[in-house]
């Protein structure tokens, strides 16, 4: 597909939003809406192995829908920055937990929700932890944060408690990962 014509609607320091012309290979053009984001990094956190393992998850109010939700630490750099993805991974964990990891897994790339934004993620296992104070923006003042084993992550995605697409499709990569 070509790009006809892009234009800003929207601006903040989080997000961009455009609307774009474009052409199909058919030879028809086409309207689209995008909201663009910056990337973004996604931790599992997991303390111990096997059925003793537990994972570190947060919880706060997410305004779009109104709700208080619990998924696992992630984010984006301020004001839309781009930054290496490892070092925003190790950023999040920090600020939103108060952990620091020794070792650090990749797990792999995720898409947000790509009929509507350009924003994707990498999700981390982070293992090997030292606990420390988190250092939350103004916008997680209310965040909690609580370990939890895998029996109780799943039971929480059963329950509907943990719906958020990205912590999910992450436990996903790690379940892939074999860890």
């Amino acid at each position: 597909m070509d790009t006809l014509s892009s234009r800003p609607v929207y601006e903040n320091s989080w997000m961009t939003v455009r609307e774009d012309t474009f052409r199909r290979p058919d030879g028809g053009e086409g309207l689209y809406g995008v909201v663009d984001k910056p990337h973004y990094a996604l931790v599992i956190a997991m303390d111990g192995s096997g059925p003793a393992a537990r994972m570190m998850m947060v919880e706060q109010f997410r305004y779009p829908l109104g709700l208080r939700r619990w998924e696992f630490p992630q984010g984006t750099a301020p004001d839309r920055a781009v930054m290496e993805p490892g070092e925003l991974a190790a950023r999040e964990l920090r600020e939103e937990t108060g952990l620091a990891a020794a070792r650090w897994l990749p797990l792999g790339l995720l898409d947000v929700a790509p009929g509507l934004s350009s924003q994707r993620g990498r999700a981390f296992l982070a293992t090997d932890l030292t606990v420390g104070e988190p250092d939350r923006e103004d916008t997680e003042a209310d965040m909690r944060a609580a370990w939890v084993s895998r029996a109780e992550f799943e039971d929480m995605v059963r329950a509907g408690e943990i719906t958020d697409a990205q912590s999910i499709a992450a436990y996903a990569m790690l379940m892939l990962s074999g860890r």
